[in-house]
């Protein structure tokens, strides 16, 4: 059993190995923890864990780097339109709107354990001469949401969140777990000083990406996360850790189609005349 199992496993290696680039990327970024839950997900409205008709295609779509139909040649930028483009374009706002729609959900989950829950808190000022060069020390520098009591009692728990499109050109020679860490410390430079020095917190960066997967610190915080939640409610922490993956999972996915398919130029607003303009000698009908 166990020698057909190592075989097994070994003949999907290689047959992976053999694919094209983009699709071998698919592959592997479908392969993460927590990136497949959408298939296996019981299509329940009320927790917004369902997908149409073309919302489940076009999912199938990017899971395997298909060609997605009926959409726009060119975008509304005037680029030409790819899955690529379309989840990386900051026309129409669907970046920042995916970006909020987890930053919201983990504000939401974190509330349940800690206390002193804030969205966006602004950090204090700081001396730029005591932290690195490195380091953001803008005046109206701020997090994505924080909590105290997260990892230790009573501290300060700063967290800020970045989604990256993994299968963007530019990152497809860069292992995936690389790539998580590249954009890990990336915050890490910029925050994690300056809340150590100046906030006397701690800094977690939350990186995830389009495909679902997630970084180690998100692995981890979500894992301290499920086992609080579960002590406190007396849950399975297997069925709590399932359920917030799932969640954070049709987060991403939603929002990802949404700027696949989604508007980007902006309706002209219908507006009557001012009353300035109007003249008021109206004829009468009768």
């Amino acid at each position: 059993g166990q020698k057909n199992s190592i075989d097994q496993k070994q003949w999907y290696q290689r047959r992976v190995r053999a694919l094209p680039l983009v699709a071998k990327r698919c592959i592997q970024l479908a392969s993460q923890k927590g990136a497949s839950l959408w298939l296996t997900t019981l299509p329940i409205e009320q927790y917004g864990f369902h997908l149409n008709k073309m919302e489940f295609r076009d999912s199938i779509c990017l899971r395997y780097g298909w060609e997605v139909k009926n959409v726009a040649e060119y975008c509304e930028c005037g680029q030409k339109n790819s899955i690529d483009h379309s989840l990386i374009c900051k026309l129409g706002g669907f970046v920042h709107m995916r970006h909020n729609e987890i930053r919201d959900t983990e504000a939401e989950f974190i509330s349940e354990i800690c206390k002193d829950v804030k969205v966006e808190p602004p950090l204090q000022p700081c001396n730029a001469s005591l932290l690195p060069s490195t380091a953001n020390t803008a005046i109206d520098a701020r997090l994505d949401f924080c909590g105290r009591g997260f990892w230790r009692p009573i501290q300060q728990a700063f967290f800020d969140v970045r989604i990256v499109h993994a299968n963007s050109p530019s990152y497809l020679n860069t292992p995936v777990e690389n790539l998580y860490v590249q954009h890990e410390n990336a915050k890490k430079t910029s925050y994690n000083q300056r809340v150590i020095e100046v906030e006397h917190g701690s800094f977690t960066p939350l990186v995830f990406s389009t495909a679902g997967g997630m970084g180690k610190e998100a692995l981890k915080y979500h894992k301290r996360l499920a086992s609080r939640i579960a002590a406190k409610r007396n849950e399975n922490y297997n069925d709590v850790i399932t359920y917030i993956r799932r969640k954070i999972r049709f987060s991403i996915l939603r929002t990802t189609l949404i700027a696949v398919r989604g508007t980007r130029k902006p309706v002209k607003k219908y507006r009557t005349k001012g009353i300035g303009d109007i003249d008021m000698n109206l004829i009468s009908y009768e």
